[in-house]
Order: C-alpha cells, then sequence, then structure tokens
C-alpha cells in the first residue's frame, strides 16, 4: 500500500521547458554568448541549474566565474517569469485530488533550487498541501544522491520505504528512486524518452496521470 508519492517537478507535474529556456537564454545573451534552441533544454534540465548552467554554455566559456554570472542573470529573471508558460501537464491535477482523497501524502523532490521549488508548487498546487518540497540547497547533494528522498521520508512519520513510491521522467530520477531503495515509476509525458526511463530498469511506467493513479492505488 503507498502511503507516500513523491514526485519530481520539472517534465514531471509541470512544464516547466519554455519558461526555464528563456530565463537561460536570457542569462546567456547577458553573457554575451549565444542563445539555445528550446529543444537543446529537454536534454539539460533535470541535474540542477548550475549544470544547465554549465550544459548552456558554450565550451570554452564552462568556468566557475561564468556559471556563477548565469546564475545572478537567470534566478531574478526565472522567479518573475517563472508562471508565464508553465502549466500542469493534462490529468495532473485530478491525479493529485484523487491521490489527496485517498489519504496519499503529497511530496516534491526536485533538482529546482529550494527557492524556485516552494514558490511554484504554492503557485500551482497549493490546494492539495505537499507535506514537503525540497529542492537544491547549498551544501546538499542533488539527486541521484538518494538524500532528499530519505529527509522526506524521514520528516514523514511512521512511513517505510514499501510505503514511498518515486515518480519522475529522466534518468536521473529513476537512479534517485533505485539508489533510495523505493519503488519508482517513470512518467513518459516528460522532457525525456521512454527508451530512456526503460534503460534504468523503472519499477513500473505511466504513460498518463490517469494510469499513474490506478499504479500508485492499485499495486
Amino acid at each position: 500500500m503507498t502511503r507516500l508519492a513523491i514526485f519530481d517537478l520539472d517534465g514531471t507535474l509541470l512544464n516547466t521547458i519554455e519558461d526555464l529556456a528563456a530565463a537561460c537564454n536570457h542569462a546567456l545573451t547577458g553573457c554575451g554568448c549565444p542563445e539555445r534552441k528550446l529543444e537543446e533544454y529537454n536534454r539539460m534540465v533535470g541535474r540542477g541549474i548550475y549544470n544547465l548552467f554549465r550544459a548552456a554554455l558554450p565550451e570554452d566559456r564552462r568556468n566557475d566565474g561564468m556559471v556563477q554570472k548565469m546564475a545572478d542573470l537567470f534566478i531574478p529573471y526565472y522567479d518573475r517569469h517563472k508562471c508565464d508558460l508553465t502549466r500542469p501537464y493534462p490529468g495532473i491535477m485530478e491525479l493529485l485530488g484523487r491521490l489527496s482523497a485517498a489519504k496519499v501524502k503529497l511530496a516534491v523532490a526536485s533538482n529546482k533550487y529550494q527557492e524556485g521549488a516552494e514558490s511554484i508548487v504554492a503557485a500551482y498546487f497549493g490546494q492539495f498541501g505537499f507535506v514537503h518540497v525540497l529542492g537544491q540547497r547549498e551544501g546538499r547533494p542533488i539527486k541521484p544522491s538518494p538524500e532528499i528522498v530519505d529527509e522526506i521520508m524521514f520528516r514523514t512519520d511512521g512511513i517505510t520505504r514499501d510505503e514511498t513510491v518515486y515518480i519522475g521522467d529522466s534518468d536521473v530520477d529513476m537512479q534517485t528512486g533505485k539508489n533510495a531503495g523505493v519503488r519508482t515509476i517513470g512518467v513518459t509525458w516528460g522532457f525525456r524518452s521512454r527508451e530512456e526511463l526503460l534503460s534504468c530498469g523503472p519499477w513500473r511506467l505511466a504513460d498518463t496521470p490517469e494510469g499513474l493513479g490506478d499504479i500508485i492505488l492499485n499495486e
């Protein structure tokens, strides 16, 4: 029986790619670098913003100073524009309502920076009462380290690994769930391919939020 569902955020609950790409291109332009195409960002996101910046920068400019300059430009811009084009995937609101009605606790474990993760979950999903929203924090390892999933379980009284499921759209998410020793479900509507998810050996794959709800509640 599943009592705790931990979700990745970008590419799983929310289609954030256009706002992320716009903010990153804004930062690239401010650094005097060429912009990236929207489709390139599908492969770049999901490993934390500093890895996003390193991937987006030209190879000969991938140094710590440029990465920090990207962050200084990206974060204020993204904070102002993160809800411009971002939307929940079709069926996600119904899924969260269904899980809440079944008394499944909801949480987020994301590589999005902490303030961004908290504010965007509050903006779109505040009515569902997520018990924890954890993102990338200074001095803490990012996914695929299992620490973020372990912390959520530790902070959720009485929850065991057998009662927890982790849901995401990328190889990083599949590795995170495996590393944490919990059942891991890959969703195929996000930023990465079905083949990438399958190559990581998830417990299950879900093609729709409705199907994801069936897996969580019935298995």
